[in-house]
């Protein structure tokens, strides 16, 4: 604490004021117990140790917000996404300190007595190196998503594990059976039931990019009597997957393989699902990825592209909180660009759809899950990483919420000597 008697609500008071420009929307409670803000807010943001303000000192904008939240210097009581909702209304941009507050935020460090050398990130920070999508540094970031545990997944998932968009076809549809509906809607947009599907009585063959825990593989499997072969490049998830497989009685019909989508070299296929995997392949290389995924179907076969977008595309910046603690070297592309790179490949484009308020409901419900099994989510994965989730699926709820994230369905034909092979209206699709 400073030399001076001022509560730190006295302190801080000024300086949160400036950097929202005007009256905090929440109710802030600081560590000395003084607090100020809306009795009747929608939440409250606790600022548990002044090293919350030395943090976003040394690292403005989110990430130093985001390294405080990791570690427990700052906490948010209540919603956590409606929180955050109304701190960015009040402060549009990232949740965080822009440039132009940081004198003021510098000078009430020091009158706190916090000015010092920046303190070390938290151990869950991840930052690659090599090559950008590189196979190898693929494979690296990946891994440090994706391999954190599979029981923290069941958890945050539940049964249907499936970490993606779900697609909740009623108001009081669960989140397994929108999940459900989700890869039943891709099999049907990829004509896995569609007759004719099968060439001299071979079963149709779906490659599933990105299996995740084989949810999708299943699904097809079971449902549409298909043949699938899934990759991954997450050794957890293969390992799981294959026993999902074996359980649901389908290891004659599904294969595992921990494989980069740049190593499939056995087609050709009948379709191929990429869901929630084109984020992780960079706007520089999508054409290359379209391009090798049309080299491994036949003539007539179609492609789901499942991903988030945005408008005009982003980088995740490895100064951003989803950059440096959950997707690093993560893209999010233009649904323009992604329709070019399609296109470029060979792909000619039949439709698009936008379930970004599907998205939405689907983190409320994880965010829901991680909630109601708190305690055992820190027993499982350590209390930063959990509070890592919090915040980035709550923080995502809103970005889906307002739009700034998009999540489109894709689906491109392989056409076979100018014809799509395709039916005549979406009420075909089987």
């Amino acid at each position: 604490m400073g030399t001076n008697d001022a509560s730190a609500a006295d302190t801080m008071e000024p300086m949160i004021t400036a950097v929202l420009k005007g009256a905090p929307p929440v109710r802030f409670e600081f560590w000395d117990g003084s607090s100020f803000g809306p009795e009747d807010a929608p939440g409250t943001l606790a600022i548990r140790s002044a090293d919350a303000l030395r943090r976003i000192v040394w690292a403005p904008g989110e990430l130093g917000f985001g390294r405080a939240f990791v570690v427990g210097d700052v906490d948010i009581e209540g919603n956590v996404a409606r929180v955050l909702r109304a701190l960015q209304t009040a402060m549009p941009g990232d949740v965080g300190v822009g440039l132009a507050a940081l004198p003021v935020v510098a000078d009430t460090a020091r009158k706190l007595g916090v000015i010092g050398a920046p303190l070390p990130p938290p151990p869950e920070e991840h930052n690659p190196r090599g090559l950008r999508h590189s196979i190898s540094r693929d494979k690296d970031a990946v891994s440090h998503h994706y391999d954190v545990g599979n029981d923290f997944y069941a958890l945050v998932l539940g049964p249907s594990m499936t970490y993606s968009c779900a697609r909740f076809v009623t108001p009081d549809t669960d989140l397994a059976a929108a999940q459900a509906a989700k890869h039943d809607l891709i099999c049907r947009k990829l004509g896995l039931g569609e007759a004719g599907r099968r060439q001299d009585g071979v079963r149709p063959r779906l490659l599933d990019v990105g299996c995740g825990w084989g949810s999708m593989a299943i699904h097809a499997a079971s449902t549409y009597d298909v043949d699938v072969v899934g990759v991954t490049i997450s050794d957890e998830q293969a390992r799981l997957a294959r026993k999902r497989v074996a359980e649901a009685g389908m290891g004659d019909r599904v294969e595992i393989r921990i494989q980069d989508y740049r190593e499939v070299g056995d087609g050709p296929y009948d379709a191929i699902s990429s869901i929630g995997m084109a984020e992780h392949v960079g706007k520089k290389r999508m054409e290359q990825y379209f391009t090798g995924l049309w080299g491994q179907l036949r003539p007539g076969g179609r492609m789901m592209n499942h991903a988030i977008g945005s408008i005009g595309g982003s980088k995740l910046s490895s100064r951003s909180f989803v950059g440096r603690y959950v997707f690093p070297d993560g893209e999010l592309l233009d649904l323009a660009d992604t329709i070019l790179a399609m296109q470029a490949a060979g792909f000619e484009v039949r439709d698009v759809e936008n379930l970004r308020e599907h998205y939405a409901t689907t983190l409320d419900c994880w965010v829901a899950n991680l909630e109601a099994d708190w305690e055992a989510a820190i027993g499982l994965v350590g209390e930063r990483r959990a509070r890592v989730w919090q915040l980035y699926m709550s923080g995502s709820i809103n970005g889906f919420y307002d739009g700034g994230l998009q999540l489109y369905q894709t689906l491109g034909v392989k056409a076979a000597e100018g014809r799509s092979l395709m039916p005549a209206t979406r009420a075909d699709w089987g």
